[in-house]
C-alpha cells in the first residue's frame, strides 16, 4: 500500500522551519515544504526585506541542499489591488476597499488561504501536513485536525524556545527575530509598534507607499489599524525623531 504524501507548511518562521529539521533529523517523510507569498504588488514582496532576503538567499538554498523539495505559491491578487478594488454593493458601494480589517483580513483569504486550498486540492486526500506548533502552543495543538495535520515539534517535545534555538543552531533563525516575535508581512494591520518603527526607520520606500495608499480619496475607511490611520503612526515617529534630535543638541 502507498503511503500518504507528507507536505510541510513553512512560512520560514522559527516553528515551520524547525518541524523541517526536525523531520530531516528524525527520518520522518517529507515529500516537499509549501510556501505561500504575499504580494504587495507585481514586483514588491509582503515580506519584510530581510526576511525575504533570508527566504530565498539562505533557507531555500539550505533545505534544498538537505533535499527537500520546495513549492512557492503566489495569488493572481495582491494587497494593492485588493486596497484600491472599488466596493460593488451596499451603502459604500463606488467607494475604495481600503485597509483590510484586523481579525477579517481579505489580504490573508485572498492571498494566501485561497491560493494554498487550489493547491491542495490537486494532492491526495490522505495528505498529512506538518504544521508549525509547538508543544508549549496547547489550545492551537487542540485544533489539529486528527490524523491530517501533525505537529512535529509536540511529538519531539519541542517549546518555542527549543525550535529559536535549533534553528540558530543551524543558521536557519530568521534576522526578523531581532524585532519582532511573529511573522507576518510589512503592511499587516495586526503588525506590532516595533514591526512598524523598523518599517520606518530603515525601509523609507515601503513606508512612503503605504503613506500614498493612506492619501487615496473615497476610502471605506481611514484606519489602517483599530485605532489608528498609518498618517497618524507617522506623525507620531516623526515627533519622536524631532524629539530625539532636541535633547541631543
Amino acid at each position: 500500500m502507498e503511503r500518504p504524501k507528507f507536505i510541510a507548511s513553512c512560512s520560514f518562521g522559527k516553528d515551520s522551519l524547525a518541524a523541517i529539521l526536525l523531520a530531516k533529523e528524525h527520518g520522518e517523510p517529507l515529500d516537499e515544504a509549501v510556501y505561500c507569498e504575499v504580494m504587495f504588488d507585481k514586483d514588491i514582496s509582503g515580506e519584510v526585506p530581510e526576511h525575504w532576503d533570508f527566504i530565498y538567499g539562505t533557507a531555500i538554498p539550505a533545505l534544498e541542499r538537505m533535499g527537500v523539495k520546495i513549492v512557492v505559491l503566489r495569488s493572481e491578487k495582491t494587497y494593492v489591488e485588493l486596497f484600491t478594488g472599488r466596493v460593488t454593493r451596499g451603502s459604500k458601494k463606488g467607494m475604495v476597499r481600503s485597509f483590510p480589517l484586523c481579525g477579517k483580513c481579505a489580504v490573508q483569504r485572498d492571498c494566501k488561504v485561497r491560493p494554498i486550498e487550489r493547491y491542495q486540492k490537486n494532492l491526495p486526500a490522505d495528505v498529512v501536513q506538518y504544521v508549525g506548533i509547538a508543544q508549549d502552543e496547547q489550545e492551537r495543538l487542540l485544533r489539529l485536525e486528527d490524523g491530517r495535520q501533525v505537529s512535529l515539534l509536540a511529538k519531539y517535545n519541542f517549546t518555542e524556545q527549543d525550535a529559536w534555538q535549533l534553528c540558530e543552531k543551524s543558521g536557519l533563525l530568521s534576522p526578523v527575530y531581532a524585532f519582532t516575535d511573529r511573522g507576518g508581512c510589512w503592511f499587516c494591520p495586526n503588525a506590532k509598534r516595533a514591526e512598524l518603527r523598523h518599517l520606518y526607520d530603515h525601509h523609507p520606500d515601503l513606508w512612503g507607499r503605504m503613506m500614498a495608499l493612506q492619501a487615496i480619496p473615497g476610502k471605506t475607511t481611514e484606519k489602517f489599524n483599530r485605532t489608528q490611520r498609518f498618517s497618524d503612526i507617522d506623525a507620531i515617529f516623526r515627533q519622536e525623531d524631532e524629539d530625539a534630535a532636541q535633547a541631543a543638541a
